[in-house]
């Protein structure tokens, strides 16, 4: 059965397409939608079975996969996540919500939800209101990996369509919020000693001094 797709305005998000999209999540579902960035792949990050689904679409173990999670707003991080600094924490507090993902050291949580031994975990909090809003709704983060395209030349898929057309055989919903981007976010490494950009993307550090 093809995935459903379920067109939301992300300048005017509708309560009960939202409610729909957190049912499907709820269910155990796997979800396409979109981000500030790139169309993300997500499910509700408290369902082994679904974030193994996420896992094998992207042709890793999930014991392997390196998935970021999405948060409404920070107030939730410490539930995943060792204290932070005050410096990660003021830093964070500039760049989000916005096209950033920050690795952080992981709590006991998180091996719990992966069924592995990570010590690190991925945070975004994306400058977009349905992917916050199916967040706030759902009560709990959501696992997010990026939408990749087979082209060689077209890295990322933006236009919801075709992201459609890439997936309604493989998850259960895709979300058409308009076109995506297709530069990914930022990835800043915090567990160091210094702050490390392990892939520049749409989101500038520097901007933020």
């Amino acid at each position: 059965m093809a995935a459903e797709k379920i067109r939301i305005n992300p300048d005017n998000v509708n309560a009960s397409e939202i409610d729909r999209v957190v049912s499907i999540l709820k269910n155990g579902g796997v979800i396409v939608y979109p981000t500030d960035t790139v169309y993300g792949i997500g499910c509700d990050i408290t369902n082994k079975k679904a974030v193994e689904r996420v896992a094998r679409l992207k042709g890793v173990k999930a014991k392997e996969a390196k998935f970021a999670m999405i948060f409404h707003d920070l107030s939730h991080l410490s539930e995943y996540t060792k204290p932070l600094d005050n410096t990660t924490f003021r830093l964070m507090k500039k760049a989000l919500p916005g096209p950033f993902t920050f690795i952080l050291e992981a709590n006991n949580q998180v091996p719990k939800i992966f069924a592995n031994k990570k010590k690190e975990v991925g945070i975004r909090i994306p400058d977009h209101e349905i992917p916050r809003e199916i967040v706030r709704v759902l009560g709990n983060p959501i696992v997010t990996t990026s939408v990749h395209d087979d082209d060689e030349i077209v890295e990322y898929t933006t236009d919801p369509d075709d992201v459609y057309e890439q997936f309604k055989d493989l998850v259960d919903a895709v979300v058409d919020g308009g076109f995506g981007n297709n530069i990914p976010s930022t990835i800043v490494d915090c567990t160091g000693d210094e702050l490390e950009i392990i892939r520049q993307g749409l989101g500038q550090l520097e901007e933020l001094n």
